[in-house]
């Protein structure tokens, strides 16, 4: 019979000590933004979160459970695009088209002075456009850390705007 934990706190990756974690749980992009839900474990069981606030787990964080013991996250490989431009420029163009469609989009360089590229969940009707636009595409499979963007927060924070009228 499957058993469920219960999560007490998160302990970020650049945190985290040398013990071994009891269970891990593998999410992807849009299972790691968390306030209160079950989480599936690897092995069939669940651990339990209920934050005060909505949070983002990255990969290799750990959530430490009632008892002490550590369930860590590992970040799910999903189906993306890497799409590159001819030049920077280019890529913060094919960028504007992506957030103009609201889509979620991870912007990066590999080594970090090597081009910018960016990364967005595969949608055929995207790539025609993108590449309509000059980009090039490569289907890839890696672990997905999209932008979680302006609108991320909670509208029910009490410094939102929409409260402040």
């Amino acid at each position: 019979m499957p058993e469920t934990f219960r999560a007490v706190a998160v302990v970020r990756h650049d945190e985290t000590t040398d013990v071994v974690p009891f269970e891990l749980a593998v999410l992807p992009h849009d299972e790691r933004r968390v306030r209160r839900r079950l989480i599936p474990l690897v092995h069939g069981d669940g651990v339990l979160v209920d934050f005060p606030e909505t949070l983002t787990l990255d990969n290799r964080d750990r959530l430490r459970l009632d008892d002490g013991r550590l369930i860590e996250i590992i970040a799910a490989e999903e189906q993306l695009y890497d799409v590159r431009g001819r030049d920077d420029l280019h890529v913060m163009r094919l960028a504007w088209h992506l957030g103009n469609r609201h889509l979620k989009a991870q912007i990066e360089r590999l080594d970090g002075i090597g081009p910018l590229r960016i990364l967005i969940l595969r949608d055929h009707v995207i790539r025609d456009m993108l590449r309509t636009l000059g980009a090039t595409i490569t289907e890839v499979s890696e672990p997905f850390y999209p932008e979680e963007g302006a609108y991320s927060h909670s509208h029910g924070e009490p410094a939102h705007a929409l409260l402040n009228r």
